[in-house]
């Protein structure tokens, strides 16, 4: 039987076309760990939230892989239009490149939205710092990204994996862990639910605005790669709005047409030597959906002597023994299981075994009860209801390491780790847990 480890604080991933794992584990433990009680949302006036001095000044900037050598620069201005130009240069240039980009806007119910920019950047150069700046006169603002390497089998690249941030005291303590971890992400893998607006009485879109705002600090000098989940929906018919992922499709904008998608919910993009593939959990899958046709014509695209590690992002998990989401994504499990992906939507860590593949699973932050269903199943190795973030560092074509990190350890602290040896490349080869 093989190792699964599904870092589920609600959910479960399948990492399944990619990597074996076959060390034997005892299933059925249970962590000591105990959650606290609810964590309210942060006030209001946190500064977090703070926005940014000067009139209409460019807010809640964030940063997107675009398809080979681009950046998606998206940022909101919240009294006018203002400008949609960004200026770049290359860290050791002084000549300084303009891009010009697109705005939208939306209503929900009695809020209606600030002017949502989004800017795409290409031709740039590999593994490069670049320097931007958006905004006009005092309120231009000045941020920096770093373009990854170029695509190849032996690249070793290092993905952050968060999931169900929110914004909570708790979500802070998240987000500063991972900035603060010395491994340093380079790109995050957000496996869905963001800012749970539609916690609040009628979907109350201004904390998508602090949301994009307590984000900003990260996402302005890293790309986030985003996958949307249930709170994403924001389907309320009482409120006249029918219109699923509104806020979330305006907000974030992701290059679905690069990789001949018909939704921005489900696309692929290389990074490094990964192939990563976003799936909607919360979108028609059947076997007539166009979401289960562009998969089916996606996947033979996948080259693994190009790009060896396929990762397969969605939010529902498909595995769980917490009682809140049991079951719940039995149809996709069923549809998927020859896939591998990082998901979230539990909160806490979950192994599994099995003798299927090796399966991982992270999600974070806004608490929930920590209701485990009893017996503990048989493909639940362990369990436990603490709050983190991963890091998926892939080392090269033949190994990749994961590590779980947990609010409450230190910043370099692996509260559990594991080796992944690609089937590829090495199909021999026996993944193994490096803590345990």
């Amino acid at each position: 039987m093989a190792l699964l480890k599904v870092f589920d604080p609600c959910a479960i991933c399948l990492l399944c076309l990619v990597l074996s794992a076959s060390e034997l584990c005892n299933g059925g433990i249970t962590g000591n760990f105990l959650r606290k009680e609810y964590s309210p949302d942060m006030p209001l006036d946190s500064d977090v939230f703070q926005v940014p001095p000067g009139y209409n000044a460019p807010q809640q900037i964030a940063g997107f892989l675009n398809h080979d050598r681009g950046v998606i620069i998206s940022w909101i201005t919240p009294d006018e239009p203002g400008s949609d130009t960004v200026l770049y240069w290359s860290e050791n240039s002084k000549h300084k490149n303009r891009a010009e980009g697109i705005f939208v806007s939306y209503k929900f119910f009695n809020y209606t939205s600030g002017y949502i920019h989004h800017c795409a950047i290409k031709n740039l150069e590999y593994n490069t710092k670049y320097m931007y700046e958006i905004g006009i006169g005092y309120t231009i603002r000045r941020f920096w990204f770093k373009t990854p390497p170029r695509t190849g089998p032996a690249v070793p690249y290092t993905f952050g994996l968060i999931g169900d941030l929110g914004q909570t005291h708790d979500s802070n303590v998240t987000l500063t862990h991972y900035e603060s971890n010395p491994k340093k992400g380079k790109t995050v893998l957000f496996l869905g639910d963001l800012s749970y607006s539609n916690d609040y009485p009628f979907h109350d879109n201004t904390r998508w605005d602090t949301w994009g705002r307590f984000l900003e600090r990260n996402a302005a000098y890293q790309p986030w790669i985003w996958t949307a989940g249930n709170h994403e929906l924001d389907f309320a018919p009482q409120l006249e709005e029918t219109t699923p992922f509104k806020p979330y499709m305006h907000r974030y904008y992701v290059p679905y047409a690069s990789s001949h998608s018909t939704s921005p919910l489900w696309y692929s993009i290389k990074r490094g030597s990964a192939y990563l593939i976003v799936l909607s959990s919360y979108s028609a899958y059947g076997k007539s959906t166009p979401q289960y046709k562009w998969l089916r014509d996606e996947l033979p695209k996948v080259d693994r002597s190009t790009t060896p590690w396929l990762i397969v992002l969605m939010h529902c998990p498909i595995y769980t023994s917490n009682w809140h989401h049991f079951m719940e994504g039995e149809t996709m499990r069923v549809l998927s299981t020859s896939m591998l992906p990082f998901d979230s939507h539990c909160f806490g860590l979950q192994k599994r075994i099995s003798n299927i593949a090796y399966n991982i699973v992270n999600g974070m932050c806004t608490p929930v009860d920590d209701h485990m269903v009893e017996p503990q199943p048989s493909f639940s190795a362990y369990r436990e209801a603490s709050f983190g973030h991963g890091i998926f560092d892939i080392k090269n074509r033949t190994h990749a390491y994961f590590s779980w990190h947990r609010n409450q350890d230190g910043y370099a602290v692996e509260a559990d780790s594991f080796w992944f040896h690609n089937s590829y490349w090495n199909p021999l080869g026996k993944s193994f847990v490096a803590q345990y």
